[in-house]
């Protein structure tokens, strides 16, 4: 028991303590008594003992002593009595739950629960759980035909070829088996037995003539073979093979109707149409756009190799991006219903790669099907004797006349271009140094500052990259025509080619022009310069030191701007006149240069026009700079009448107390510079209009070279002519299936409901195309029409022009982030292709003699 507060009641708590655990163990907890009424008495005696101890020493007295009396053996005897009122009071609340267990019988009801639970186990689970058991063990799952797919109520999915051949005899329905109900038709062999279709498909007979090896086909469709799928017009056939279940059973027609399928484990049919790409053709179904830029620049900036200095616009797009796909994953991570992806959504890019396999496959099929059947030996006739010698003879001569040619004079000629290109290669690497040198890192390069050295660098990088893809193109040979890899490489360099024949071409035109019209072109020029950058200048300055437009402006100010300025172009126009002389050999050389393309002379205009028009660039910056400090101190002067400074350490506007004589100085400095202003403004504007002029100019003969450098002529010539060539994704649309009529068939007796889709390819749209010309457009309005460069110009700030870097990004797409060097050309030309077949003869004539028929596997053979 614990200490009463006054030492002297300690005997009453005591008597009160012993009273109140006897009543609770004995009669509360059983129930018989809810009242104290007995320890009632020594409750009130306790209670009188604490008043009275209270009124004598106060309660602050009472908890002082108690402290004092218990300080030795608080640290003891606190943990003792938390640990002994824990116990007791767990014991409590255990016997509270014995007892009332035992009085309502919930033990009996526990035990009766678990006994109800453990027969229904015993009599039903147990029994079902050894059935099944047995079953599995009688019945056990063919691993052969396990689903890849999960299978959804005996919903069967065809693709079948749009352009398969139709034919009225039984054949065997061969392609790929996805899953037990989803099947991909590639051909129908005609006049075969599905048996012996099945055996070679296994043993790869139809692949032995093959150009290559299936591997790379089982690998990109994810099946180790391709199976027989089913039977066609099985009830023409005389003797019907024995249809499989899972088999197919289609009837086709010579009209242009969909086929009719039908199947024994399907409780309906979709039936997926779609048109094989060819790939000798270099078709091909894509499930994303083809991409005519090449897609490297992310992973140079990633690695920190790209001037922060020219790339800050590129900085800032790919910021804005990686932003954008935050924000889509958090959404993505909100979504209120979250599909998961199915196993047949899965595949569709393994059905992609079947689709463009398809057309390849059903050609070698179709040709490797004759050597199902055996044929029968024959000797030859003395005709076909006189023949094969003859043919021989011939196969001798012209092999010996291509050794000769392929082994001794084709390598010398192949070295002595090998060498003539690598000599140029680095002469190219040479000037690409020289274009791309900088004083300090941040410096501008000769490129990013003349519009002809960046033309130059973008020749000479296209020439180094010229026998990369070469290189690449040359490896289509060693594989499969369907492989798709190189195509989007084909397009951007023969688009390339295109582009810089089109260029030399209209550059020969305009050069022979230029070059026989020299003096007149000169003339023209000289007149040009002479009326638009001196005589406009000289009429506007003169108009404005007047009164322009009926606006009074400060006469000395303008007099004096004005005369300075005259006296500028005065000494201008001389220095230009001395440049008159030499003006047509310089128009003559501009001829010259266009014979290497017409992008030359319009590099070549562009500079010039930045060379010719220094002085007004000269004046912009004069007149912004005077307009500028004129601003900024009418604003410190703005600031002080209101009590005002600008403190330069926190970039913020503090108050501050002026002295008179400061406020009468600040008072007469800002009525004459704001008097003064107009006249400033109007020189400003002036010289701000001429230089936007000729930033437009400049931003013109941009735009033309990015035309002549990257259009892509190639790829819209392809979208026009044939645009399987250029995919930009696949569409699935439900056709109308009304006059789809199921008719007779031996593979089942009750109609199948079908639907049929197509699967259709979409081109590349020509949005896709232009995205960089879209690109640059949105550079170029992003920096001239900003709210920013708005507000440089009404406050008199520098707007810098375009970085060259930025804006020619467009013409940078085609070639690779990193240049290749000497060593990786020397290699690209000197890679030889191992052909398997050295030289393919011309076709020999079929012998004239004996007959052809067709036997009973449906191969041509010959009998006398």
């Amino acid at each position: 028991m614990s200490n009463s507060l006054a030492p002297e009641c300690n005997d009453a708590k005591e008597l009160y303590d012993t009273c109140f655990l006897k009543w609770y163990s004995e009669k509360y907890l059983k129930g018989t008594e809810k009242n104290n009424d007995e320890c009632a008495a020594l409750f009130k005696d306790y209670q009188k003992c604490l008043v009275v101890a209270l009124k004598e020493k106060g309660i602050d007295k009472l908890i002082e002593e108690a402290r004092e009396d218990n300080k030795d053996n608080d640290a003891r005897l606190v943990p003792d009595a938390g640990y002994i009122t824990a116990r007791w009071d767990l014991v409590t609340r255990l016997y509270e739950l014995a007892i009332f267990a035992a009085e309502y019988g919930v033990v009996i009801r526990v035990a009766k629960g678990v006994i109800a639970l453990t027969a229904l186990f015993s009599t039903i689970f147990l029994p079902i759980a050894w059935i099944a058991r047995n079953e599995t063990y009688l019945h056990p799952r063919d691993p052969d035909i396990a689903s890849v797919m999960v299978e959804h109520d005996g919903l069967m999915r065809v693709f079948w070829p749009t352009d398969i051949r139709k034919s009225d005899r039984p054949g065997v329905v061969v392609g790929w088996r996805n899953s037990t109900l989803d099947v991909f038709v590639v051909a129908v062999l005609d006049d075969v037995r599905a048996q012996d279709v099945e055996f070679h498909l296994k043993l790869g007979t139809f692949f032995r003539s093959a150009p290559h090896s299936p591997v790379r086909i089982y690998d990109l469709c994810g099946h180790s073979s391709m199976h027989v799928l089913g039977v066609s017009n099985a009830a023409n056939a005389a003797h019907a093979d024995t249809v499989d279940p899972s088999w197919v059973c289609a009837t086709i027609s010579q009209s242009s109707r969909p086929p009719v399928i039908t199947c024994s484990k399907a409780s309906s049919i979709q039936l997926i149409l779609y048109d094989r790409p060819k790939p000798k053709h270099m078709q091909y179904v894509s499930l994303a756009p083809i991409a005519l830029a090449l897609g490297d620049k992310g992973s140079l900036m990633d690695d920190g190799k790209v001037d922060e200095a020219d790339d800050v616009i590129e900085q800032q797009e790919r910021a804005a991006k990686e932003t954008k796909q935050k924000l889509v994953d958090k959404l993505k991570q909100h979504t209120i219903a979250n599909r998961v992806s199915s196993a047949r959504d899965k595949a569709l890019r393994k059905i992609i790669n079947q689709v463009n396999w398809s057309w390849e496959l059903e050609q070698t099929l179709q040709k490797s099907v004759g050597r199902l059947g055996t044929r029968p030996k024959r000797s030859l006739s003395v005709s076909e004797q006189v023949m094969e010698s003859a043919s021989v003879m011939r196969n001798y001569f012209l092999r010996q006349l291509w050794a000769f040619f392929y082994v001794n004079l084709f390598p010398t000629i192949r070295r002595v271009v090998v060498f003539i290109l690598m000599g140029v290669r680095m002469v190219a690497e040479m000037l690409l140094v020289l274009l791309e040198f900088r004083m300090r890192p941040g410096y501008a390069a000769l490129k990013d500052i003349s519009a002809t050295a960046q033309q130059i660098e973008i020749r000479l990088q296209q020439f180094c990259y010229w026998p990369m893809q070469n290189s690449t193109l040359r490896q289509r040979k060693l594989n499969w025509a369907s492989v798709t890899t190189s195509h989007p490489e084909y397009i951007r360099f023969y688009n390339s080619l295109w582009l810089v024949a089109n260029d030399v071409i209209i550059g020969m035109a305009l050069g022979s022009y230029i070059v026989e019209h020299a003096d007149w072109v000169a003339m023209r020029i000289g007149d040009l310069l002479r009326i638009y950058t001196v005589e406009a200048l000289e009429t506007s300055i003169k108009w404005l030191m007047g009164w322009p437009a009926g606006l009074k402006l400060n006469s000395e100010l303008a007099d004096f701007l004005g005369n300075l300025f005259l006296w500028v172009i005065d000494y201008w126009s001389s220095c230009v006149g001395t440049l008159h002389s030499i003006l047509p050999k310089v128009v003559w050389f501009i001829g010259l240069a266009s014979f290497a393309g017409a992008s030359m002379p319009v590099a070549l205009c562009s500079d010039l026009l930045s060379a010719l028009t220094l002085h007004i660039y000269s004046f912009y910056l004069a007149s912004a700079r005077i307009y500028h400090w004129q601003l900024t101190i009418l604003q410190s002067l703005f600031h002080l009448f209101r009590g005002k400074k600008h403190n330069v350490l926190r970039n913020r506007i503090d108050s501050c107390d002026y002295d008179l004589d400061q406020l009468l100085v600040g008072t007469i400095l800002f009525t004459l510079l704001f008097f003064l202003l107009p006249t400033v403004v109007v020189f400003y504007l002036n010289f701000a209009i001429a230089r936007m002029i000729i930033i437009s100019m400049k931003a013109g003969f941009d735009t033309l070279l990015s035309l002549l450098n990257h259009f892509p002529l190639f790829a819209v010539m392809l979208r026009v002519k044939d645009s399987k060539r250029l995919p930009g994704g696949i569409r699935f649309e439900l056709r109308d299936t009304q006059t789809y009529k199921t008719t007779d068939s031996t593979c089942t007796n009750q109609e199948t409901p079908t639907s049929i889709i197509y699967l259709k390819s979409i081109p590349l749209s020509f949005g896709a195309m232009f995205h960089q010309y879209f690109l640059m457009a949105h550079r170029i309005r992003k920096h001239y029409l900003a709210p920013k460069v708005l507000l440089c110009l009404l406050t008199g700030q520098f707007v810098p022009p375009i970085n060259r870097k930025n804006l020619y990004s467009l013409q940078y797409s085609m070639l690779p982030a990193k240049r290749a060097n000497v060593w990786d050309m020397w290699r690209a030309l000197n890679m030889e292709l191992s052909q398997k077949k050295p030289f393919q003869l011309p076709a020999i004539p079929a012998l004239p003699n004996g007959s052809k028929r067709i036997a009973g596997s449906g191969r041509m053979r010959s009998y006398n």
